[in-house]
Protein backbone atom coordinates (compact mmCIF):
# COMPACT_ATOMS: atom_id res chain seq x y z
CA UNK A 1 0.00 0.00 0.00
CA UNK A 2 1.46 3.39 -0.92
CA UNK A 3 1.22 6.45 1.31
CA UNK A 4 -1.64 8.09 -0.59
CA UNK A 5 -3.70 4.91 -0.36
CA UNK A 6 -2.95 4.56 3.36
CA UNK A 7 -3.98 8.15 4.05
CA UNK A 8 -7.24 7.89 2.12
CA UNK A 9 -8.32 4.42 3.29
CA UNK A 10 -7.44 4.43 6.99
CA UNK A 11 -10.60 4.72 9.04
CA UNK A 12 -11.23 4.25 12.76
CA UNK A 13 -12.19 0.65 13.48
CA UNK A 14 -14.26 -0.24 16.55
CA UNK A 15 -15.16 -3.90 15.89
CA UNK A 16 -12.35 -6.43 15.91
CA UNK A 17 -11.85 -10.13 15.23
CA UNK A 18 -10.65 -12.02 18.27
CA UNK A 19 -7.40 -13.12 16.62
CA UNK A 20 -4.40 -12.12 18.79
CA UNK A 21 -1.91 -9.55 17.53
CA UNK A 22 1.73 -10.65 17.33
CA UNK A 23 4.12 -8.83 19.67
CA UNK A 24 6.25 -8.07 16.60
CA UNK A 25 3.39 -6.02 15.12
CA UNK A 26 2.92 -4.12 18.40
CA UNK A 27 6.65 -3.36 18.40
CA UNK A 28 6.51 -2.14 14.78
CA UNK A 29 3.51 0.08 15.57
CA UNK A 30 5.30 1.57 18.59
CA UNK A 31 8.41 2.10 16.48
CA UNK A 32 6.37 4.13 13.99
CA UNK A 33 5.29 6.31 16.91
CA UNK A 34 8.90 6.68 18.06
CA UNK A 35 9.88 7.95 14.61
CA UNK A 36 7.21 10.70 14.50
CA UNK A 37 8.15 14.36 14.40
CA UNK A 38 8.96 15.87 17.80
CA UNK A 39 9.28 19.58 18.60
CA UNK A 40 12.95 20.38 19.09
CA UNK A 41 13.57 16.62 18.85
CA UNK A 42 12.87 16.47 22.61
CA UNK A 43 10.98 13.14 22.28
CA UNK A 44 8.67 13.23 25.33
CA UNK A 45 6.48 10.33 24.15
CA UNK A 46 6.48 6.91 25.79
CA UNK A 47 4.44 3.88 24.71
CA UNK A 48 2.82 1.08 26.66
CA UNK A 49 1.57 -1.92 24.65
CA UNK A 50 -1.19 -3.87 26.41
CA UNK A 51 -2.16 -7.29 25.05
CA UNK A 52 -2.60 -9.52 28.10
CA UNK A 53 -6.26 -10.55 27.96
CA UNK A 54 -7.30 -9.53 31.49
CA UNK A 55 -5.66 -6.12 31.08
CA UNK A 56 -7.25 -5.60 27.65
CA UNK A 57 -10.67 -6.43 29.14
CA UNK A 58 -10.12 -3.95 31.97
CA UNK A 59 -8.94 -1.31 29.48
CA UNK A 60 -12.17 -1.71 27.52
CA UNK A 61 -14.09 -0.74 30.64
CA UNK A 62 -12.03 2.44 31.04
CA UNK A 63 -12.40 4.04 27.60
CA UNK A 64 -15.42 5.68 25.97
CA UNK A 65 -16.47 4.89 22.41
CA UNK A 66 -18.00 7.23 19.83
CA UNK A 67 -21.76 7.32 20.45
CA UNK A 68 -22.87 6.92 16.82
CA UNK A 69 -20.59 3.92 16.35
CA UNK A 70 -21.60 2.18 19.55
CA UNK A 71 -19.47 0.29 22.03
CA UNK A 72 -17.88 -2.87 20.63
CA UNK A 73 -19.93 -5.84 21.84
CA UNK A 74 -18.45 -8.85 23.58
CA UNK A 75 -16.68 -10.93 20.93
CA UNK A 76 -15.73 -7.84 18.88
CA UNK A 77 -13.63 -5.90 21.38
CA UNK A 78 -10.05 -4.74 20.85
CA UNK A 79 -7.29 -7.32 21.14
CA UNK A 80 -4.66 -4.83 22.29
CA UNK A 81 -4.26 -1.23 23.33
CA UNK A 82 -1.37 1.14 22.87
CA UNK A 83 -1.23 3.79 25.58
CA UNK A 84 0.57 6.95 24.47
CA UNK A 85 2.24 8.66 27.39
CA UNK A 86 4.27 11.83 27.73
CA UNK A 87 6.98 12.94 30.11
CA UNK A 88 6.29 16.65 30.78
CA UNK A 89 9.77 16.98 32.32
CA UNK A 90 11.17 16.36 28.83
CA UNK A 91 8.77 18.79 27.15
CA UNK A 92 5.64 20.20 28.80
CA UNK A 93 4.24 21.09 25.35
CA UNK A 94 3.95 17.42 24.37
CA UNK A 95 0.43 17.33 22.89
CA UNK A 96 1.47 17.78 19.26
CA UNK A 97 4.28 15.24 19.63
CA UNK A 98 1.88 12.64 21.01
CA UNK A 99 -0.66 13.38 18.28
CA UNK A 100 2.00 12.93 15.59
CA UNK A 101 3.03 9.63 17.20
CA UNK A 102 -0.60 8.46 17.35
CA UNK A 103 -1.18 9.18 13.66
CA UNK A 104 2.03 7.38 12.68
CA UNK A 105 0.97 4.39 14.77
CA UNK A 106 -2.51 4.27 13.22
CA UNK A 107 -1.03 4.36 9.72
CA UNK A 108 1.54 1.69 10.60
CA UNK A 109 -1.23 -0.54 11.96
CA UNK A 110 -3.36 0.03 8.84
CA UNK A 111 -0.41 -0.87 6.62
CA UNK A 112 -0.20 -4.22 8.45
CA UNK A 113 -3.93 -4.92 8.06
CA UNK A 114 -4.62 -4.00 11.68
CA UNK A 115 -7.49 -1.69 12.56
CA UNK A 116 -7.15 1.01 15.15
CA UNK A 117 -9.20 3.62 16.95
CA UNK A 118 -7.69 6.71 18.57
CA UNK A 119 -9.43 7.25 21.92
CA UNK A 120 -9.06 10.43 23.92
CA UNK A 121 -11.85 9.77 26.40
CA UNK A 122 -10.01 7.65 28.96
CA UNK A 123 -10.50 7.12 32.69
CA UNK A 124 -6.91 8.18 33.27
CA UNK A 125 -6.81 7.50 37.02
CA UNK A 126 -8.13 3.95 36.59
CA UNK A 127 -5.79 3.22 33.66
CA UNK A 128 -2.82 4.62 35.59
CA UNK A 129 -3.60 2.30 38.52
CA UNK A 130 -4.38 -0.71 36.31
CA UNK A 131 -1.14 -0.49 34.34
CA UNK A 132 1.18 0.85 37.04
CA UNK A 133 1.97 4.01 35.09
CA UNK A 134 4.41 6.23 37.02
CA UNK A 135 3.01 9.52 38.35
CA UNK A 136 5.48 11.61 36.31
CA UNK A 137 4.00 10.37 33.00
CA UNK A 138 0.83 11.87 31.53
CA UNK A 139 -1.65 9.69 29.64
CA UNK A 140 -2.24 11.46 26.33
CA UNK A 141 -4.49 8.93 24.57
CA UNK A 142 -5.12 5.26 23.91
CA UNK A 143 -5.29 3.39 20.59
CA UNK A 144 -7.49 0.30 20.43
CA UNK A 145 -6.04 -2.31 18.05
CA UNK A 146 -7.14 -5.51 16.35
CA UNK A 147 -7.93 -7.07 12.99
CA UNK A 148 -10.99 -5.30 11.54
CA UNK A 149 -14.41 -6.91 11.74
CA UNK A 150 -16.27 -3.94 10.31
CA UNK A 151 -16.19 -1.57 7.39
CA UNK A 152 -16.10 2.19 7.74
CA UNK A 153 -16.80 4.51 4.79
CA UNK A 154 -16.65 8.26 4.26
CA UNK A 155 -19.61 10.38 3.31
CA UNK A 156 -19.11 14.06 2.52
CA UNK A 157 -21.24 16.84 4.01
CA UNK A 158 -21.53 20.59 3.70
CA UNK A 159 -20.74 23.18 6.38
CA UNK A 160 -24.22 23.13 7.93
CA UNK A 161 -24.94 19.38 7.81
CA UNK A 162 -24.65 17.30 10.98
CA UNK A 163 -21.45 15.33 11.44
CA UNK A 164 -23.26 12.39 13.00
CA UNK A 165 -21.66 8.99 12.59
CA UNK A 166 -24.18 6.23 11.85
CA UNK A 167 -24.15 2.47 11.40
CA UNK A 168 -26.40 1.03 8.68
CA UNK A 169 -28.39 -2.23 8.79
CA UNK A 170 -25.40 -4.12 7.34
CA UNK A 171 -23.12 -2.87 10.12
CA UNK A 172 -21.19 -0.45 7.89
CA UNK A 173 -20.11 2.69 9.71
CA UNK A 174 -20.76 5.92 7.80
CA UNK A 175 -18.47 8.79 8.81
CA UNK A 176 -19.33 12.19 7.29
CA UNK A 177 -16.40 14.40 6.29
CA UNK A 178 -16.63 18.02 5.19
CA UNK A 179 -15.76 18.72 1.55
CA UNK A 180 -12.27 20.04 0.87
CA UNK A 181 -13.71 23.11 -0.90
CA UNK A 182 -15.37 24.11 2.39
CA UNK A 183 -12.10 23.85 4.33
CA UNK A 184 -9.28 24.97 2.01
CA UNK A 185 -8.32 28.49 0.95
CA UNK A 186 -5.26 29.68 -0.99
CA UNK A 187 -3.19 32.78 -0.28
CA UNK A 188 -5.92 34.82 1.51
CA UNK A 189 -8.90 33.51 3.48
CA UNK A 190 -11.61 35.05 1.29
CA UNK A 191 -10.25 33.45 -1.91
CA UNK A 192 -11.14 29.88 -2.91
Amino acid sequence: MDLEQALTTRRSIRRFSQRPLPASDLRAIADAGRLAASAGNRQPCRFLAVSRRELVTAMHDNVAWLAGAGEPPLGAQAMAYMVILADPAVNRNYVSDCAAAAQNMLLAAHGRGIGGCWIGSVNRDAVRDLLGIPAQLEIHCVIALGYPEERSVIGEVGDDAPLTVTRDSKGVLHVPKRELEDLLRFERWGEK
